[in-house]
């Protein structure tokens, strides 16, 4: 396993700061504390309640964010605390002590539901799964980081896994028909779940690139002029839509001079025989319309 890496990323309340962590922290779900007798369960949030500036705190999946009383500046101390959760995490701590004995088993509804893309299918789920979409295109890539995706590759006629904030597409391959096998998936994920399984135990190496470039992690505050107002848009307009459909976008990069902008395509998106269409006449004319002047085209680089 890699070392836990914390990295500090500012929000839009600038009392409130959060430290994304290179690994899965917790599996699933989120929680906030006000003070540190709220935090029985968690021995970091306790710890940093110590600090006498943290006013509240906020752990998910794979980030803690903190928001800070006003006797001090975000400048003075973040790297302190920082370093701190390094700490922490180095000496084999974690983030929050889950009884699953106690724990009632909360129930989980999975439904199939068709995309554009006829090899994918998307199975979505009143449970929150990650923070961070990740994509696995073999059982390799997830048998090093995602469980659930490693037990789906175990059926024979899974092609690919995207597993997003509360539904999971998978892409087959052409020797079976989705009605054939969607029924016994759903169940599979259903138990899964209901058996409160670990989902992802590490982000893959690469999701760290694809999600600095992506307009769900990427912090707009980070960039000026037209590639923020791409992703502000993309945030809005393009993502929830493509969401629905078992899909998603991210922001790749936007080249200054041929105003060209790239995108990755991911889940039902990735492959499907429409996304051309739908990268044209969809994303590439609103973008346009949006932007006069700003954009040439809009290219998939693996769609």
């Amino acid at each position: 396993m890699n070392a836990q890496k914390i990295t500090i990323q500012s929000t839009n309340n600038e009392n409130i700061l959060k430290f994304v962590s290179n690994q899965i922290l917790i599996n699933g779900g989120s929680y906030e504390f006000n003070n540190i007798d709220e935090a029985k369960n968690s021995p970091l949030a306790q710890q940093l309640f110590y600090l006498p500036f943290v006013k509240k705190i906020f752990i998910t999946a794979n980030f803690i964010a903190i928001q800070r009383f006003d006797i001090v500046e975000w400048i003075d101390v973040q790297e302190e605390v920082k370093e701190q959760i390094e700490a922490y995490f180095t000496a084999g701590g974690i983030a929050i002590k889950e009884n699953l004995e106690s724990r009632k088993k909360a129930a989980i509804e999975v439904y199939a539901e068709a995309t554009p893309n006829p090899s994918t299918m998307k199975f979505g789920t009143n449970k929150s799964l990650t923070t961070t979409d990740v994509e696995y295109k073999n059982i390799e890539e997830a048998s090093k980081s995602s469980p659930l995706a490693k037990a789906l590759f175990g059926f024979q006629f899974v092609k690919e896994v995207f597993i997003s904030e509360n539904y999971i597409s998978i892409t087959k391959f052409d020797i079976i028909e989705w009605n054939d096998v969607y029924a016994e998936i759903r169940n599979f994920i259903s138990s899964y779940l209901q058996e409160n399984k670990t989902i992802i135990k590490e982000l893959p190496k690469s999701i760290e690139k694809i999600n600095k470039s992506s307009t769900k992690e990427f912090d707009t505050g980070e960039l000026e002029g037209t590639p923020a107002k791409i992703i502000a848009i993309l945030d809005e307009y393009i993502r929830p839509a493509v969401a629905s459909d078992g899909g998603n976008i991210a922001f790749k990069s936007y080249d200054q001079e041929s105003k060209i902008v790239s995108v990755i395509l991911q889940g039902a998106c990735s492959g499907c025989p429409s996304s051309t269409i739908t990268l044209k006449n969809g994303i590439e004319t609103m973008l346009q319309e949006m932007l006069p002047n700003e954009i040439s085209q809009v290219v998939a680089i693996n769609g």
